[in-house]
């Protein structure tokens, strides 16, 4: 599912990503979100329950009430409108669940397809810069977003 068409947008998915990868990804995912710090989860097609991708949203490091979202699709699910309809609900529930202000998010700025997800989710963007991208071990150029807490969002 993570193919390079893929992985060429995301900074932590790199190709090839063997399932040792996978099961250390999902195991550490887990023990995060025990401890509040991170929430993961699978993308799935309700028709079917279809695997679509992976989408999170973790606590900032050094900061407790910034957090960070990512997500990824499979390639064959792109451009169906997914993303649209997961981001806005793990948004709200990284507000609600991790008790954020702040969700931030960094985007290639020739990814039309996320600049599109981060427009639909309300997220604004903030910055731009170089971001270090372990998937390909180097640096590259970003656009940076953030939405902050809805006003009266509620906390658990």
């Amino acid at each position: 599912m993570m193919t390079s068409a893929v992985s060429r947008w995301l900074a932590y998915w790199p190709v090839p990503f063997t399932l040792e990868m996978a099961e250390s990804r999902i195991a550490w995912a887990r023990d995060a979100a025990r401890e509040r710090k991170h929430l993961p989860f699978a993308a799935e097609r309700l028709s079917d329950g279809a695997l679509l991708g992976w989408v999170m949203v973790n606590r900032a490091a050094g900061c407790e009430r910034r957090g960070t979202f990512g997500y990824w699709l499979g390639e064959e699910h792109h451009g169906q409108g997914y993303m649209r309809e997961v981001a806005p609900a793990v948004l709200e529930a990284g507000f609600r669940l991790l008790d954020l202000d702040v969700i931030g998010a960094t985007v290639h700025p020739d990814n039309p397809a996320s600049l599109a997800v981060m427009r639909g989710c309300g997220m604004q963007r903030v910055g731009e810069g170089m971001m270090f991208m372990p998937a390909r071990d180097r640096e590259e150029f970003c656009w940076s977003f953030e939405r902050a807490r809805p006003p009266g969002a509620s906390v658990p």
